[in-house]
């Protein structure tokens, strides 16, 4: 692909800065290892794996952004229990953590997973504890990430998982997904980590060093990622009720013939093509978000909007460049090319209205009539490129059929920008799912 010298330039520069500041995925010492290839306790030869189920880490932030980061600062001798429902079902599970963003060594004291059963109780015929290379205990250094062993538990595809992790020493929250909508338990001092329940001293609606949850996979099983931002996340989505679209979409392959495709969604809210953020860039993170999963034979991608609205006066990052349609475009095309580079299908999303985007709040400038021009340019290009293998249109599903460039009211969560859950629910019930798994 040829780019204008400006704008290939600038993209150099910007992946530049990248790779300065993403942290080498690094080997988690001889038992990561060893948990990576070993076969599970039972015995059983070693799996084929997809991923099930995903949480994009990323580095918490401080006084730069003027959101909340929402999660605590330090946890130790303390138990977190997450839940987690699943896409694909098998017979086998392990467990990702991540220490990717962690500046100091991370200690698992004990680790378990188990079926959920609502809340922070779990079905306790379930309940089996994790290893890591045959041993109950690990080191995962700063900057890697951890497997499990296997684990023999049978699971239903959309089934709910809990995963509780028990942390020894005082350790710092540092690889976070900040917008979970889910809840997380947190005990008081103990490991809880085999118990059918416990009274949880406090929440959390971010998910915690847990990234992944793979099981084993049919011979035909494929993946499908959702690399995006908030509103593939699921921000203005009720906690605890599974409504981002991401999720329907699991649904609706699991009752329209389509048991054995894996959702793997690996949007962070706050994420930007081009530019850091409240996540690492897009650029930046498509090897580890959407190559670092096997099987995976579909990207699905819905980013920019934050390219467009956070720099700015009165926007989010006053001080950041305000990029052009064509710097949104060109980023979009370097990853549709390194998707077809390894052989996956691309599919285009619009972006959808924004209008009066925090209208009242300090970031009122998120939305300008001229960044509405930039988000309409970069629209037309996903509708008319020839270089994507798909396109979903969700600013045609969520336009207010009154006034095209606003949200339908009926959809708006209350800030002009993101979808409720009848808007996530609508946006998924308009995907025609052979856009995502052809039809063979």
């Amino acid at each position: 692909m040829t780019l204008p010298k400006d704008r290939f330039s600038r993209l150099r520069t910007l992946s530049r800065a990248a790779r300065r500041l993403r942290r080498p995925v690094l080997a988690a010492g001889l038992a990561a290892l060893a948990a990576a290839v070993a076969p599970c306790a039972a015995g059983a030869a070693e799996a084929q794996w997809i991923t099930t189920w995903a949480a994009t880490p990323a580095p918490r932030w401080a006084e730069e952004l003027p959101a909340p980061f929402g999660a605590p600062e330090t946890l130790g001798d303390q138990t977190l229990r997450q839940i987690a429902r699943i896409s694909v079902g098998g017979d086998q599970l392990r467990a990702v953590f991540s220490n990717e963003y962690g500046t100091r060594p991370m200690t698992i004291g004990k680790a378990s997973v188990a079926l959920s059963t609502g809340g922070s109780a779990v079905d306790p015929a379930t309940l089996k504890p994790l290893t890591f290379g045959g041993s109950p205990s690990a080191v995962i250094p700063p900057g890697a990430r951890l497997y499990s062993d296997p684990v023999d538990l049978a699971t239903k595809p959309l089934s709910s998982v809990a995963v509780s992790l028990y942390l020894p020493k005082k350790t710092g929250v540092t690889s976070v997904h900040w917008d979970g909508a889910q809840t997380g338990y947190i005990s008081g001092p103990g490991d809880e980590t085999m118990a059918a329940d416990f009274k949880a001293d406090s929440t959390t609606k971010s998910r915690l060093f847990l990234s992944q949850i793979q099981t084993n996979a049919k011979p035909d099983s494929t993946a499908i990622v959702f690399f995006g931002d908030s509103i593939t996340d699921g921000a203005c989505s009720t906690p605890d009720s599974n409504g981002r679209w991401p999720d329907h979409i699991a649904e609706r392959l699991q009752k329209e013939g389509h048991p054995d495709v894996a959702v793997v969604n690996e949007a962070y809210s706050g994420d930007r093509v081009l530019t850091n953020g409240m996540g690492t860039n897009a650029l930046s993170r498509f090897d580890m978000s959407v190559l670092g999963h096997p099987r995976v034979s579909t990207v699905v991608m819905m980013m920019g909007i934050n390219d467009i609205g956070w720099p700015g006066k009165d926007a989010i990052t006053p001080g950041d460049p305000e990029p052009s349609a064509d710097d949104v475009i060109a980023g979009y095309k370097q990853i549709i090319d390194r998707a077809h580079e390894h052989g996956l299908r691309f599919v285009a999303v619009t972006l959808t209205p924004f209008v009066d985007t925090f209208k009242g709040l300090p970031t009122s400038g998120y939305y300008t009539p001229e960044k509405e021009q930039i988000r309409e340019a970069v629209n037309a290009w996903i509708r008319s490129n020839k270089t994507a293998d798909g396109l979903i249109d969700f600013d045609k599903i969520v336009e207010d059929p009154n006034n095209p460039k606003r949200i339908n009211p009926a959809y708006d969560c209350g800030d002009h920008l993101h979808p409720n859950d009848a808007g996530y629910k609508a946006m998924a019930q308009a995907v025609d799912l052979n856009t995502l798994v052809p039809a063979k």
